[in-house]
């Protein structure tokens, strides 16, 4: 069974179009609750996608700070049936925290601490291009496997200026964003400098997770919070959200993009049926 077939579960639906009906045999995007266990210790609970779960618990342990790089990792294995995953540390101090936040992603996320802006801005002077972001985003609709089959999920993409370096899907944004962090460090893949693309709103944690991976440019289908716009100011993260074939929306730094904000002339804003997420 391949990872696509494992993450689809068979289901018959209805068709309408119009005055037409008609019985499809089609499926729906699986869900599971998956436990992540570190020294033997309940860590976290999250609702995800069944597909790369030790890269998803490796990824939530690096952007929640649990730890700073793979070498402090001896073991990360899921159980047969995909409903754990234990790691265990080089390092026996590990004690989980006391008090644990419900994020806002989808999917039930989990996140260790508030989020503040704690981070320095970024020390980057990577620069990109509108027409390479426009490129991206169609790698990224390219890798958007599972959502091309049934919908209902996510996918999140790392990319630098000549190609995709590695790409995840999954229920959650946030969960896709932590696979991509677990697949790069697994792979010692460096992600400094390097683009996030992912199908969600950019929320503040997804904007946190980009800055921990000193990642400077964030691209979206859909639109920042407020939040993550303050965020990525005080980061210096460009933020692009809105990309389309004929446009996008540059929401901050777009020095990133070859921009200079105070030659621009200002528009009257205009709401587009683009703006419903």
């Amino acid at each position: 069974m391949t990872d696509s077939e494992r993450g689809v579960l068979a289901h018959r639906y209805w068709l309408i179009e119009g005055d037409h009906a008609e019985a499809v045999d089609g499926g729906v995007i699986e869900e599971t609750l998956l436990a992540i266990y570190v020294n033997g210790q309940e860590l976290a609970t999250v609702m995800c996608s069944p597909l790369d779960q030790e890269a998803l618990a490796v990824g939530f342990l690096y952007n929640e700070g649990v730890i700073d790089s793979m070498a402090e990792i001896g073991l990360v294995q899921k159980n047969v049936v995909g409903t754990t995953v234990d790691v265990l540390l080089t390092h026996s101090d590990f004690k989980p925290p006391r008090r644990m936040v419900l994020t806002s992603g989808c999917g039930g996320g989990i996140t260790l601490q508030y989020l503040t802006g704690a981070h320095p801005p970024l020390e980057s002077n990577y620069v990109t291009t509108p027409a390479v972001i426009r490129q991206r985003m169609r790698d990224l609709q390219g890798a958007a496997q599972l959502y091309n089959r049934v919908r209902g999920v996510h996918t999140a993409l790392l990319a630098d200026e000549a190609q995709m370096r590695v790409s995840a899907e999954d229920i959650g944004r946030h969960n896709a964003v932590d696979k991509i962090t677990g697949k790069a460090l697994q792979a010692g893949m460096d992600t400094t400098d390097c683009q996030l693309l992912t199908s969600g709103r950019i929320s503040s944690e997804m904007l946190t997770k980009a800055r921990r991976m000193r990642i400077p440019v964030v691209v979206s289908r859909t639109a920042p919070t407020s939040v993550a716009v303050k965020l990525a100011q005080a980061w210096r993260i460009c933020i692009v959200g809105y990309v389309r074939q004929g446009g996008m929306r540059v929401y901050t730094h777009p020095q990133r993009l070859g921009l200079d904000e105070h030659a621009l002339p200002i528009a009257a804003a205009a709401r587009t049926s683009d703006d419903e997420e």
